[in-house]
């Protein structure tokens, strides 16, 4: 799955970065194409992976390079006044072999909150190419703005996108660290999951066979039709069974020894499991499984672990737990893993409580902005005496 990815603001600017660290520490060959844009030089100076000539600064003669300050009204209209720039520099890199556009940015802050709806509208008009965003919500505890900004965001860009995946940092807590420790490892796990998807489609290392292929166009007819999706994400450690009987099985008899091992040996057991795992664990954004219209299944690790039954098998309760029927299921055997991975993802889902709460949020602040408005100036003209009559 060949992605041009635009990394717009600073969270966005931060997971296309690790990104591409993740691929380049893979050894993987990489035949994607990205930029990160911002208003805030800084933001764009912290990024250590991203190629300088593809990062683009945008709203200088407004801003001056300091971003703009949560207020993601001005950063959609930044983005419109630059867009053009975005655009050539989106030509000048190619997209003649790329399968969809993916926009990455935080929907409670201000560049990329209000920038990736601008660009999403105008790559879809545009380009053939479907167009995806990857939007992540605050927490509800980073503040009602940031919820009044995610909202506003939220609502602009399914308007002009093929598939919104959320990602909810108010469901992603670590418990014991830093806010920043924390968005650290909330970008870990978005860049787990981006990496599994993006191997579908692509060339399998030499003398390696997948029992079930997933192509591009399998994951674009899986998003396909606009709406939110989910994604679930479980792993295992791949080790043979003799290292495992070495590790585990010295404690017991030769009897519950025989018996582990089968357990160990059913490999359609364990692929269903981890599937089931995925699936049913945490989701980038919480939501009910059975509001899902279709989904898509891919497991990466090491072929000696891969099995076609199990695949089938997960697939097959997969499509009991969904409204839908359309399920998809592919591997990807790769030997440059120590672990088995699978990745669920649960497309154009309706039931997902925190949008409802993140809407009840946003009409609380813009009331709140529009009374404490009003407040303001009522006492701003109490200072003066009635009598004086202003200029204008």
């Amino acid at each position: 799955m060949r992605f041009f990815i635009i990394g717009f603001g600073q969270a966005g600017g931060k997971i296309l970065d690790m990104f591409i660290e993740n691929e380049k520490r893979r050894g993987s060959n990489i035949r994607m194409r990205w930029l990160a844009i911002n208003s805030a030089r800084t933001d764009l100076m912290g990024l250590k992976h991203v190629p300088v000539q593809d990062r683009i600064l945008i709203g200088q003669t407004v801003v001056k390079g300091h971003g703009v300050g949560t207020d993601n009204k001005l950063g959609a209209k930044i983005a419109q006044e630059e867009i053009e720039t975005i655009l050539n520099a989106i030509d000048e890199r190619g997209t003649h072999d790329m399968d969809a556009f993916l926009i990455i940015s935080g929907l409670g802050g201000g560049t990329g909150s209000g920038g990736a709806p601008v660009l999403a509208k105008y790559l879809s008009e545009m380009y053939s190419e479907p167009v995806y965003a990857l939007g992540i919500l605050p927490a509800p505890e980073e503040g009602k703005l940031y919820s009044l900004n995610a909202a506003r965001s939220m609502i602009s860009i399914l308007k002009y996108v093929d598939n919104l995946i959320l990602v909810d940092n108010g469901a992603w807590k670590f418990e014991g660290t830093s806010l920043k420790e924390s968005f650290a490892k909330i970008n870990e796990e978005i860049v787990r999951r981006l990496a599994i998807l993006a191997r579908a489609g692509e060339p399998i290392e030499e003398d390696i066979v997948g029992e079930m292929v997933v192509d591009s166009s399998e994951v674009v007819n899986t998003l396909r039709g606009g709406g939110i999706s989910s994604i679930g994400y479980a792993t295992t450690l791949a080790e043979s069974s003799q290292k495992k009987k070495k590790k585990g099985f010295l404690f017991f008899g030769k009897k519950e020894e025989e018996e582990l091992e089968t357990i160990e040996n059913d490999k359609p057991m364990k692929i269903a499991t981890l599937v089931r795992r995925a699936a049913l664990g945490r989701l980038t954004i919480p939501c009910n499984i059975r509001s899902a219209e279709r989904a898509l299944i891919l497991v990466a690790g090491p072929p000696e672990h891969l099995d076609r039954k199990g695949l089938e098998k997960a697939k097959l309760w997969l499509e009991e737990q969904i409204a839908g029927v359309e399920v998809r299921a592919g591997d990807y055997p790769t030997r440059k893993t120590r672990y088995v991975a699978a990745l669920v993802l649960l497309a154009n889902v309706t039931d997902v409580p925190r949008v409802k709460e993140l809407q009840r949020l946003a009409a609380e602040a813009k009331e709140e902005v529009e009374e404490a408005e009003k407040i303001r100036m009522a006492k701003t003209i109490e200072l003066f005496d009635e009598d004086i009559e202003p200029l204008i």
